[in-house]
């Protein structure tokens, strides 16, 4: 009985000292992680440096993305969440979806990506996002694309061929079809009337269309 109580307690001993390398080789891990993670976001931010010489808005992108990274850091998403019951995403899924819209709104955003990012299927994840923001991800990133316009259209004096190109849009044409339907306006006359309405109203533009 000695010796079976012995075998236990060896057991025990060994059994404890396995489950604590274990746990030194997962903070090992983390830490290993945790220092790759700042690298990253130093190597973002170093890219974003140089670029604003003469790529504002490439550095705005890489701005971004380096935001993402710290938000999903300070705000990672919890293993033991389930989904909204009201069937909307969850708010760490939202804000990594919109995160990721606005530094690649110069590129194509395609909802199977978006799918990837927050593992939901196609029809879930699409009938999620129309819930989460009220419109399908197509008109939600178009919407995105107009609002960087008329930001851009408000406080530069680039030209609107060249605003396209920097929200996404093919061409300057494509811009107008889609800043008519959103404002009622062509953007080269929805610019004048603004900016005039902001010379006689000293209104700072950037504060009158902060985008949501």
């Amino acid at each position: 009985m000695t010796a079976t109580l012995c075998g236990g307690v060896q057991r025990k001993a060994l059994l404890m000292e396995g489950q604590l390398e274990e746990t030194l080789a997962v903070s090992k891990l983390d830490a290993t992680r945790a220092r790759e993670w700042m690298h990253r976001v130093i190597s973002l931010l170093d890219v974003a440096l140089r670029q604003l010489h003469d790529q504002e808005h490439a550095a705005q992108g890489t701005l971004l993305e380096a935001a993402s990274l710290l938000r999903q850091q300070v705000h990672p998403p919890g293993a033991a969440e389930v989904p909204d019951a009201r069937g909307r995403l969850l708010a760490w899924q939202a804000r990594k979806v919109r995160d990721y819209i606005d530094s690649h709104i110069t590129e194509p955003v395609f909802v199977a990506d978006l799918c990837a990012l927050v593992r939901r299927s196609e029809a879930h994840f699409s009938r999620s996002f129309k819930r989460t923001f009220g419109e399908s991800p197509h008109s939600f990133v178009v919407r995105r694309r107009v609002e960087l316009a008329a930001q851009y259209m408000l406080t530069t004096d680039a030209s609107l061929s060249d605003i396209a190109l920097r929200c996404g849009f093919a061409d300057q044409a494509h811009l107008s079809k889609h800043f008519r339907q959103a404002a009622a306006q062509t953007p080269a006359a929805w610019r004048r009337e603004h900016r005039l309405h902001d010379e006689e109203n000293g209104t700072p533009p950037v504060e009158r269309f902060a985008t949501p």
